[in-house]
């Protein structure tokens, strides 16, 4: 029953919406929605934590402990940022930036796109992962060109040719694993890309296919991820785009994207008995760090500032499940939540700030602790936490991976250490200005209302100073699993 609200109270959300997402109380109603999917999300989470792992649907979906906690994360910043855009897509509305057509658009598309993101973290079926994947595409590109604009169309379409691109790769991918498989599991039809059938007979599965396939599954989901070379969509598809899409585009479907990747590197790596896998993750996630890090000192948009950042926090964790083992995996999990947390945060923070300030310039925007002081500490606050600094979780979950490193991959180190000191001095040296510079404009009588920055960001000190036991012993049981356990 649990599962079947999760998914079913989106895509009914999404239908509803449809037809009735321009009315004045349709934010309302898409931030019930989102409700309902979170409380289906947890009482979910409850159930596979108390009876274990879930097969629903004639095995076609398939809850673990490493899924799980991902669709509560998910449910839960999809719950937030619908709380965050109704003041926001109210603003963009009154100011003629939005239509009612187009509002429709964006509620309908919003709940579609949390609907494919489940789907994708659920099924246990590497072909429809596949199609909840292409689907999250499509309704992120129709929300990314929701104001119409020559660069939010541009943004829209070179997101949708390189992600185009990038999936018919992983199809390839899993075209190849079901090649490699079919021999093995019997020729069943779906029933050979089911994971857990997979899973299984790793051992048995022809390797050199599995190797080649493996090879176009990253650089396929990679391409969802941002890693570096494939990144290009990125920064323009959060720049152009509405500030609520961009909190989810960084906070979720980059996790769902390497979510994918790491499912399919665990049937890999157990069919090769060799570290081909790991080492490109490694070598894709180091080279996103090094190059989001200087490509930082680039930017004068601070959505585009934020979601090169993005690109080196998904290169972290690529690093990170890269290394392997528990220590790294666990750090690797760590991170994900935390960013996603923070870097959402952030997100709701910015897009308060541009529609005061008018612009996304970061030269135009300055002194926000004294034009809107909610706006000004909930952005510095999370921007402190995402450049790693203590008390934060991303502190803790980076000290982890950059421990494991000097044990396992020493020269590795230096490099994470440079690339994490340039992102440092980049960020800060943009946003503390911003927050703390001078400014001729008075300051608003009245502050908007920010419980889900602060709120997020709360959780993000908590999980740097305690992890409660039960998330803990949650993260342990999901990186056994990704080693193979």
């Amino acid at each position: 029953m649990e599962f079947i609200l999760l998914l079913g109270t989106p895509l009914a959300g999404a239908i509803t919406l449809g037809l009735i997402g321009n009315r004045r109380w349709a934010a309302e109603a898409n931030s019930l929605f989102s409700l309902g999917t979170f409380l289906a999300a947890c009482a979910l989470t409850v159930r596979v934590i108390g009876a274990g792992n879930l097969l629903v649907g004639r095995e076609q979906f398939f809850i673990d402990p490493f899924n799980v906690f991902l669709v509560t994360l998910t449910a839960f910043v999809g719950l937030t940022t619908s709380l965050f855009s109704r003041p926001y897509m109210r603003i963009e509305t009154e100011r003629g930036r939005i239509t009612p057509g187009r509002l429709r658009l964006y509620h309908s598309m919003y709940q579609l796109f949390m609907a494919t993101m489940l789907i994708a973290l659920t099924t246990n079926n590497l072909g429809l992962m596949w199609v909840a994947m292409e689907a999250a595409t499509l309704s992120t590109v129709l929300l990314v060109t929701l104001y119409r604009t020559p660069a939010s169309l541009e943004a829209g379409w070179k997101y949708f040719i390189l992600c185009g691109v990038g999936i018919a790769q992983a199809l390839f991918g899993t075209m190849l694993v079901y090649f490699a498989a079919e021999k093995v599991v019997g020729a069943e039809g779906v029933t050979a890309l089911l994971w857990t059938h997979l899973f299984v007979v790793k051992g048995q599965l022809e390797p050199v296919v599995l190797s080649l396939a493996f090879v176009f599954l990253l650089v396929g989901y990679g391409t969802k991820v941002g890693l570096a070379p494939l990144h290009n969509w990125l920064p323009d598809a959060h720049a152009e785009g509405p500030t609520p899409i961009s909190a989810v585009l960084s906070g979720l479907l980059l996790n769902v994207a390497i979510y994918a990747v790491v499912r399919c590197k665990v049937l890999v790596e157990g069919s090769l008995q060799t570290q081909l896998p790991s080492r490109m993750l490694m070598g894709f996630g180091l080279l996103s760090v090094v190059l989001a890090a200087f490509f930082l000192w680039r930017q004068r948009d601070i959505k585009r500032l934020f979601a090169y950042s993005s690109i080196e926090h998904m290169g972290i964790i690529a690093f990170a499940f890269g290394i392997g083992g528990p220590i790294a995996n666990f750090a690797a999990l760590l991170h994900m939540t935390v960013h996603s947390l923070t870097k959402s945060a952030i997100f709701f923070a910015v897009g308060h700030a541009t529609q005061k300030a008018g612009t996304q310039l970061i030269a135009d925007i300055r002194g926000l602790v004294t034009l809107s002081p909610t706006v000004g500490w909930g952005l510095m606050i999370g921007t402190l936490a995402i450049l790693g600094m203590p008390p934060f979780g991303l502190f803790a979950s980076e000290f982890l991976i950059l421990t494991t490193a000097m044990r396992e991959q020493p020269w590795a180190t230096p490099i994470l250490l440079l690339a994490l000191g340039v992102a440092f001095a980049a960020i800060f040296g943009r946003v503390q200005p911003m927050v703390f510079g001078d400014s001729n404009v008075k300051r608003l009588p009245h502050s908007p209302a920010l419980l889900p920055v602060f709120a997020h960001l709360g959780l993000v000190l908590m999980l740097g100073v305690f992890i409660p036991p039960y998330l803990a012993h949650w993260y342990r049981a999901a990186a056994l699993l990704i080693g193979g356990h």
